[in-house]
């Protein structure tokens, strides 16, 4: 008999968690979203976040990071009650580091010895204002491939402070252009990877926004995997390959596609190996993010699914899995998912029976 898939349970939408529970509200005016706490002197509400996940049953805790840039700090500013104890218009580069190194501390705590950390880095987009990771449009200055892989490498140097023990994966996320995973994969080597968190496992994964299939640059499924998991001499795998910020009812025929691209490639005697799947959509019943309101809004003659969100993510993984070909799966939640969707996700799958959440590599 074949050794069952391992399941780890992942976090959920910590940005709208905090708007909607911790009575916290983002606008243009707080660039770094959730990452805003760390300097506002609201870390309690972050700590209080990540625990309520945890207590969940989230297995890997996700770091407030998504969103963070060199120039969110910049135009970041800060009260004098917050963690500079000073006001401040803007926060300087050099001041960065320890934030970051805050944020970790602070899931690392939730996670706890018997949980794991994955660092949250949004794409390029997700900085922009009004954010584009949902259309992939992006300024002029950041339209290629060398563009990209610069601003992704001066971000990944703010985090040399961190504690390379609190820290178990390293998560590029809601990746909406092939040029940008290309970007991306051209940095995972030692040379650019601080040391802080070299060897930490990777994974990259993008949403799926619109009726189409395809990224929101127009990207295939099949490219995304080639460019992905194609071994590339000198440079890291990512250990997952993933879906998030995408209706739940869009991913058993997406993990499919994914699973076929994956077996073509292989066939066709490309290198490449089976990696995790990591899994984590909206927890929305429809709704859409505009970016331009910073409001949810339901598609127009959009049709509800009719098993309960956890239910059908959950049929999903299980469906995975008994096909057989990944590594493990990671599966939690995005935008709009709340610790009850967690809790709720963990008892359908532990509902099974024979489903194990323990812990993988």
């Amino acid at each position: 008999m074949a050794t069952p898939i391992p399941v780890q349970i992942l976090d959920g939408g910590m940005g709208t968690t905090l708007e909607d529970m911790h009575d916290i509200t983002f606008s243009f005016e707080t660039p770094l979203w959730s990452s805003h706490l760390l300097v506002s002197g609201e870390e309690d509400k972050l700590s209080s976040c990540h625990e309520a996940f945890k207590q969940a049953g989230a297995n890997i805790i996700s770091t407030a990071t998504y969103q963070i840039s060199i120039n969110g700090f910049a135009a970041t500013k800060v009260p004098k009650s917050g963690a500079l104890d000073v006001q401040r218009e803007g926060i300087e580069k050099e001041d960065i580091p320890r934030f970051l190194s805050r944020a970790v501390v602070l899931a690392a705590n939730a996670a706890g010895t018997e949980g794991k950390v994955a660092l949250s880095l949004g794409p390029y987009g997700a900085t922009m204002i009004p954010s584009t990771e949902y259309s992939g449009r992006y300024d002029p200055e950041h339209q290629h491939v060398q563009a990209l892989e610069k601003w992704h490498k001066e971000r990944l140097d703010l985090f040399r402070d961190v504690n390379p023990k609190q820290v178990n994966y390293i998560a590029f996320e809601t990746v909406p252009r092939l040029d940008e995973i290309v970007a991306i994969r051209n940095l995972l080597s030692v040379d650019n990877i601080p040391t802080s968190l070299r060897g930490r496992p990777v994974w990259i994964s993008s949403p799926y926004p619109n009726d189409d299939g395809k990224l929101p640059d127009g990207s295939t499924v099949e490219e995304v995997v080639k460019a992905v998991l194609t071994h590339r001499e000198g440079l890291e795998t990512p250990w997952g390959i993933g879906i998030n910020c995408t209706k739940v009812e869009k991913l058993d025929s997406l993990v499919k596609r994914y699973e076929d691209a994956i077996q073509t490639c292989i066939k066709n005697g490309e290198r490449m190996a089976w990696p995790s799947l990591v899994l984590y959509p909206d927890g929305t019943k429809g709704e859409v993010y505009n970016t331009a309101t910073k409001t949810w809004e339901l598609s127009p003659g959009h049709k509800q699914t009719e098993a309960p969100w956890e239910t059908a993510l959950a049929n999903v993984v299980e469906a995975a899995r008994q096909r057989g070909n990944w590594k493990s799966i990671v599966v939690g939640g995005c935008c709009k998912a709340s610790p009850e969707h967690i809790r709720r996700l963990r008892r359908t799958l532990q509902d099974y029976g024979h489903m194990s959440t323990s812990p993988a590599a």
